[in-house]
This record gives C-alpha cells, structure tokens and sequence, in this order.
C-alpha cells in the first residue's frame, strides 16, 4: 500500500473506533513516526494530510526539520539528552520523553522568554527494565516538582507499551496511564493541564484509542522502514 493508501485506512479506522464509544474524532492526533525513513517519505507523509511528525533521535530530527519545515508540527519523542536540549528549542513544539529534573531544567533555560515547551511526562507503567520513564507511584510528585520551571508546560503523560501478539494485554497498562493522568488533571495546576495522553503505536493503537489516547505515535503501519 501507499503511503496516501495507509493514511486513509488508519483514518477511517481511527472513525469508526471513535463512533463505537462515543469519542469526538477531532481529539485524535495521528503522529507520524519517520525516524526509519527518508526525507522524501516524510514529505509524502505531510502531503498525504498528515499535520504531526514525530522523530526520536536528534540527528535525524534536526535533518528532517531543516528540510521539510514550515511544514508540519513537530515532535522528539526519543530519550533527550540535557545537552542536546539546545538542538531541539526553537523547532520541535513537542517534547513526549520528559522523565528527570535535570531535562526540564535544561530545557527551562534554553526555552525562549515567555515561551513554553508542551511536554509529555514519560511514565514506565509496565515497570520493564529496558523502558524509560519515572514509575507510576512518583509521577504526581515529579509533576509537582516541575511548577517551577516556567518554559515548561506538562499537558499529558506518555508511555510505551510492551510489545505483546495478543493486542488485549496492553488495555490495563494504558488504563493506568488514563487514570494517571485524570489523577493529575483534578490537580488544577496551571503548569500541567494534563488533557492529553500520548500512547499506542502501528501495533497497539487501536486499543489506546479505545482506552482514551489523544495522540497515537505511529511508523511502520503509516510509512513503512527503509
């Protein structure tokens, strides 16, 4: 299938999953994950009518960025490294990896004056080793902790799921996330709104959408690996 062809099936299944229970379509942002493919295939992404391109490592998002932007809305969805802050400022409006006080502290000084970063904070809730992210049971007071960073703003909480043949495994780990970040909403922070929930990827998004994701991180199913 074609890039367009992809797009359109990946639409229409994001409809009718949002007609069976009852969620407003307009609230599901589809990110097109690029980091395994050219330039070329992103830039086929964006004209298929994809608006949000997500990449994860930074030499690769800054190559993309310098040759397809204005186009697009952008967002480093990888592991960050502090040093690497001052690549990303400026460029990507989205940051979905924020998981120590040492990142959002770089990141508050490199942000412009009276601009924001959107952050995702990154929440191990499966517990796996080999995963990034802070445990379930320290985010609120990690969240906390971020009011002081002005350059920032938390508006969702991000996690990876363990890959798993049988989709239905992964509902609780994103309910958990959901519940998470509902926890965190009724806090009424002004510096974490929390709305959104950034979570399931080609093989697992058809049950974060059913379990409340507002942003789906999608690659292979929509542009394919190079």
């Amino acid at each position: 299938m074609t890039i367009e062809e992809n797009v359109k099936s990946i639409n229409n299944e994001v409809k009718e999953i949002c007609q069976k229970i009852g969620r407003n379509v307009s609230d599901i942002h589809i990110i097109a994950v690029t980091k395994y493919v050219s330039i070329e295939t992103a830039q086929a992404a964006l004209h298929s009518g994809l608006q949000h391109i997500g990449e994860n490592r930074v030499d690769g998002a800054l190559t993309k960025w310098e040759a397809l932007h204005p186009q697009g809305t952008w967002h480093f969805i990888g592991t960050l490294q502090s040093r690497k802050v001052k690549d990303i400022v400026g460029k990507y409006e989205y940051l979905h990896s924020l998981e120590r006080l040492s990142l959002a502290k770089e990141l508050d000084k490199r942000m412009p004056s009276g601009r924001k970063m959107k952050c995702f904070v990154q929440v191990n809730v499966s517990g796996e080793e080999t995963k990034s992210g802070i445990l379930p049971s320290s985010v609120e007071e990690f969240i906390e902790t971020l009011m002081e960073y002005k350059g920032i703003e938390v508006i969702g909480l991000m996690t990876m799921a363990p890959y798993y043949d049988d989709q239905e495994q992964t509902r609780p780990i994103f309910r958990k996330l959901r519940e998470l970040r509902d926890q965190i909403r009724q806090k009424k922070w002004s510096h974490a709104p929390c709305h959104e929930l950034s979570m399931g990827m080609s093989n697992d998004y058809r049950i974060a959408l059913e379990e409340g994701a507002t942003f789906i991180r999608i690659g292979t199913a929509l542009v394919g690996k190079e």
